[in-house]
């Protein structure tokens, strides 16, 4: 197995950072998700500099349903990193992280006229996705006497290699206008009393291996910019969007590279924008690549049980980690207290819940396994915690950050009391 260069092995130990995990699990309780602040910041100047190596004007916005965690959205925040939110929780937490409202994006397919009305409230451009959410955006500018300043979000009928449930630039995906009728959609927001037309925005779905769907979409959005100018629309940013893939099977899987992404890109959008005399800036939505490979999900083996195949029981169901369950995804599995042993037998990682389906990965070859061993899930920082629930009402876990030689809580476990919190005794039942 490879492993990024975060993970090693010291000792028989796998380690993360400066940490050993086992340790780590010992300290902090299992399941547990783990987070190597040093590799974000790595993530970001890297996909960072490839960019502005070609054009300085980019901005980058995270996009927060990747991890929203507050302490996560504070180290990109630092780094200079706004954020593509798509929610009112989303919009709330990036602004405590300190992002600056003109550097967040309010994107989705479904606002809430509450939702519009916090954007126009906190200052916060809308990626607009429909003439109804126009009409309810301008109502709610108008009556806080304000502009806004919008995009709005363009579905280019781009079809990309990834998971059906991903690809959100087809011509069937709920999410935008219509490229063959965006030209309407910006008349009518340029005869808006309180809206601004000021960018276009396109994202064309996630976890993408190949790099020549993006140079595509900058195409379209390129012929979209010279017919909006046409009209009249000044467009002070393009956004791209994300979608940028990892190598989940590393040495399997043939993922791009920041420097190939901006590499098929950027000559595109140079090209465009010299063409169409406007230098607008480049904005772009990561969130896989900046915050997947930093994490790991230790959970610990409750039994072992050799039936058709050979289980390996672990406390960490798919109420932690969806993906397996719901796309078929694949994440390596590394026996964290046997990590320089050598595999002896295959085992299919189960997790507590009661699904048949509650299979984290399926027939991994690793060492030899027992009750009480501890099991690092890699690459589980991007839809990882956010996808989680409480399923079979089992608290989520804790969340730990590492900087150097720190490692701290950024989220405690939940408890069983937390599972009521939030319920109430209807009146007749009191």
């Amino acid at each position: 197995m490879i492993l990024p260069p975060h993970l090693t092995v010291r000792g028989g130990h796998l380690q993360i950072g400066d940490h050993d995990t086992v340790d780590l699990a010992e300290r902090f309780g299992t399941p547990l998700y783990v987070t190597d602040e040093t590799r974000i910041r790595e993530n970001f100047r890297r996909l960072s500099s490839a960019l502005t190596g070609y054009y300085p004007e980019v901005r980058v916005l995270y996009a927060a349903k990747a991890n929203g965690n507050l302490a996560i959205l504070r180290v990109l925040a630092s780094m200079g990193a706004g954020a593509d939110v798509f929610s009112a929780g989303e919009v709330t937490l990036a602004l405590a992280a300190g992002m600056s409202p003109e550097s967040l994006l309010f994107n989705g397919s479904s606002k809430s006229p509450s939702d519009l009305a916090l954007a126009v409230e906190k200052g916060v451009r809308v990626s607009v996705d429909s003439l109804d959410e126009l009409r309810e955006l301008d109502r709610a500018a108008g009556e806080a006497g304000t502009t806004v300043d919008i995009a709005f979000r363009i579905n280019p009928e781009i079809t990309v290699p990834t998971h059906p449930k991903i690809a959100t630039g087809l011509a069937t995906s709920k999410f935008g206008i219509p490229a063959g009728e965006i030209l309407d959609a910006y008349r009518h927001a340029l005869a808006a009393e309180h809206i601004n037309p000021v960018g276009i925005h396109c994202h064309i779905g996630s976890q993408i291996l190949d790099v020549e769907p993006f140079a595509r979409e900058v195409d379209v959005l390129i012929g979209v910019a010279s017919d909006l100018i046409d009209i009249g629309v000044d467009l002070s940013f393009i956004d791209i969007g994300g979608g940028l893939g990892i190598p989940y099977r590393r040495g399997i899987d043939q993922a791009p590279t920041p420097e190939d992404y901006a590499g098929a890109v950027m000559p595109v959008f140079l090209a465009g924008i010299r063409d169409l005399g406007i230098a607008p800036e480049l904005w772009v939505e990561p969130g896989r690549w900046l915050v997947a490979d930093s994490t790991i999900l230790l959970t610990r083996v409750s039994s072992v049980k050799a039936a058709h195949k050979t289980f390996a029981n672990v406390d960490a169901g798919f109420n932690l980690l969806a993906r397996p369950v719901m796309y078929d995804s694949y994440h390596e599995v590394v026996a964290a207290n046997r990590a320089d042993a050598p595999p002896e037998r295959e085992y299919s990682i189960a997790g507590p819940i009661c699904e048949t389906g509650d299979i984290l990965a399926e027939d991994r070859l690793l060492p030899y396994i027992a009750a009480g061993d501890i099991l690092a899930v890699l690459d589980a920082g991007a839809y990882g915690f956010a996808m989680s629930s409480q399923y079979n009402s089992r608290p989520r876990c804790a969340e730990v950050l590492l900087s150097g030689e720190n490692a701290g809580l950024m989220r405690r476990a939940e408890t069983i009391d937390d599972l009521t919190a939030t319920m109430v005794v209807p009146p007749w039942q009191a």
